[in-house]
């Protein structure tokens, strides 16, 4: 017999952050956890499609432009509420849950109760393949609001660039009694000259260094016997008072006759505080009752992408401890998500001029 109440079966945001962290999304596996993105659009009448490269488009209002990345690094961590580590608050565990599914379904709640647009993007943690599309593909939003982690009551005004390349060295074989350098020595000394070439008093900021940094080295004999190689893949992180082209120029400038291949760079980004989406954000954390924190970030990520073509102002924001990106023991707050939702609907409604 019926008692006359009727029970909603609207999946809550809570309820839609978890499933979305239970799909697996590895870089490059992202079609799952896509499909559940673009149904919760769907299921609030909401145009929606999956785009070539896999991205999850929702557009409408662009006075605002919400996106956030999909993809996640590997890393199993069972999927579960339990107390968070430094409170007994209630907290979402599991690989993706701070970098940057909290940031990404907060986005995509806030997209729907707002009108605004929305872009769920794929392959930032590799070589950000979503936002290289999207950036080709329409014309750039009125402002731009990237998902990442910040905390809740943080926002992202700038990230270092990135150059990333592979330097070759070769040299005859020859009895290691022999004085002159190798292939080997060559890599090594040139990495020695571009460190000190870079090398930044105790007084720099990090995000104001270049950061020189080498990824793997391999070297040895070559199968024939004839020649000795070496190869090392080195990333430069560079602050916004450099340019890409100028760390390329001067780490060129070591080269003692190996030659380098530049295979990725992304240019860095500075916005500043006074722009109206950072004053809407310190209104909107400051009505759930936070005290607005200013950040730079070493690292690079979409936004960077999506700054290198369009001219319009744009903040990284989103929940979660960006210290536990990738960490085994990644987990977000759930009162954090709640606020993080209630921040951006207030920005939305306050840009779109509502």
């Amino acid at each position: 017999m019926s008692t006359g109440t009727t029970v909603s079966t609207e999946t809550t945001p809570r309820e839609l952050l978890e499933e979305i962290v239970s799909i697996r999304s590895v870089s490059g596996e992202e079609g799952a956890c896509a499909e559940r993105l673009a149904s919760y659009f769907e299921n609030h009448g909401r145009e929606v499609w999956i785009d070539e490269v896999g991205n999850v488009r929702a557009p409408a209002d662009d006075s605002v432009l919400l996106t956030s990345h999909i993809d996640t690094v590997p890393g199993e961590i069972p999927v579960r509420i339990d107390a968070a580590e430094t409170t007994d608050e209630p907290a979402l565990w599991g690989r993706g849950s701070v970098d940057a599914k909290g940031p990404l379904v907060a986005m995509a709640v806030a997209a729907v109760r707002t009108g605004l647009s929305f872009v769920g993007v794929v392959g930032e943690e590799v070589d950000s393949r979503g936002a290289r599309h999207l950036i080709a593909d329409r014309d750039a939003p009125d402002t731009v609001i990237n998902g990442e982690p910040s905390g809740w009551n943080g926002i992202t005004l700038g990230y270092r660039g990135l150059l990333a390349g592979t330097y070759v060295a070769t040299s005859e074989s020859g009895h290691t009694s022999r004085p002159e350098n190798n292939a080997i020595q060559d890599a090594m000394d040139w990495w020695q000259r571009v460190e000190a070439a870079f090398d930044p008093d105790d007084w720099t900021p990090v995000f104001e260094r270049v950061t020189c940094k080498p990824i793997d080295i391999e070297g040895g004999t070559n199968d024939d016997g004839l020649s000795v190689e070496a190869s090392m893949n080195v990333q430069f992180r560079v602050p916004p008072s450099h340019t890409v082209a100028e760390v390329r120029e001067i780490a060129d400038a070591q080269l003692n006759g190996g030659t380098i291949r530049w295979y990725d760079e992304v240019p860095p980004v500075m916005m500043g505080p006074r722009t109206d989406v950072a004053r809407a954000f310190r209104v909107g954390i400051r009505e759930q009752d936070g005290e607005p924190r200013l950040l730079r970030k070493t690292g690079t990520s979409d936004m960077n992408i999506f700054a290198s073509e369009w001219d319009c102002p744009m903040i990284t924001y989103g929940p979660g401890d960006s210290d536990l990106d990738h960490a085994p023991n990644e987990h977000l707050p759930l009162s954090a998500f709640d606020r993080s939702i209630a921040v951006l609907e207030a920005v939305g409604t306050t840009l779109r001029g509502d």
